[in-house]
């Protein structure tokens, strides 16, 4: 089989250690040199410098959890890097048993024979981990907001018949002074915005509960968890509208003497 790659590397990444193993020459006259490094900074520089010593011109490693993404970000700009799927290395036939990993990446990536990952680029890697972000607290959010919904039931309050959204201004507006200890039910259906569709007498009959203190504390406690959440929201959408100026070009429409040319 032809040799793509006559001076390379393969990575079996972990952890807390790198094995590497670097390959040289073509054909019977093949030889390896495999080493461990950590995965400390000063670790990784000093794989990088070792993959430099040996003229490595192309280096692999699978993509296992987040492990590789440390030792791709040192090794980027010195090597031509190849991120490879674990399940496709597996899959691939004639791996002998006393191999290891990384003699066998480099080995499959010598000869061409590993189809490397789409990676990136930082920015858009960072774009990326912003949005998962706000999606998590979002679902943070309304898990908080069902184990509210959970504890008015639990009371007797039955303000999600009444309201679309509890976590509304009236809904917000009611739980707050379910928290300061309000009980009457006319005072807190008073609080409920004047566009809500219920009527008077509806939220009078949902707000009739029987609200402890350790209805309070709970209640408290989640909706405290909630302005947290959103607050955190906020900051990551602050964060992504500055994340997302150097791509405003790519989707701006052109302007109008633009499209008369």
């Amino acid at each position: 089989m032809d040799v793509v790659h006559h001076a390379c590397a393969g990575l079996d990444v972990h952890q807390q250690t790198v094995v590497a193993c670097a390959r040289a020459g073509s054909g019977k006259a093949v030889t390896y040199d495999v080493r461990t490094f950590g995965t400390s900074t000063p670790a990784l520089l000093a794989l990088s410098d070792w993959l430099t010593a040996h003229g490595c011109t192309h280096v692999a490693m699978e993509s296992s959890g987040v492990y590789w993404k440390p030792v791709w970000h040192v090794l980027d700009g010195h090597f031509e890097l190849v991120l490879a799927n674990a399940m496709h290395i597996r899959n691939i036939p004639g791996r002998k048993s006393d191999v290891n990993d990384a003699t066998w990446i480099a080995d499959l990536l010598a000869h061409g024979l590993i189809r490397s990952s789409f990676v990136p680029p930082v920015s858009v890697q960072e774009l990326r981990d912003l949005t998962r972000t706000r999606k998590q607290l979002v679902r943070e959010i309304a898990q908080h907001t069902l184990r509210i919904q959970k504890t008015l039931e639990t009371a007797n309050v039955k303000l999600t018949s009444v309201l679309a959204d509890i976590m509304g201004v009236s809904g917000r507006a009611i739980l707050g002074a379910l928290v300061a200890g309000e009980t009457q039910p006319e005072r807190l259906a008073a609080l409920a915005h004047d566009k809500v569709k219920a009527s008077r007498a509806e939220l009078v009959a949902a707000l009739h509960g029987r609200v402890t203190a350790h209805h309070r504390f709970m209640l408290k406690l989640h909706l405290g968890q909630i302005e947290a959440l959103e607050a955190a929201v906020r900051d990551v959408e602050a964060r992504l509208g500055e994340a997302l100026a150097p791509f405003r070009a790519a989707v701006r429409p052109p302007d109008h003497d633009a499209r008369g040319q």
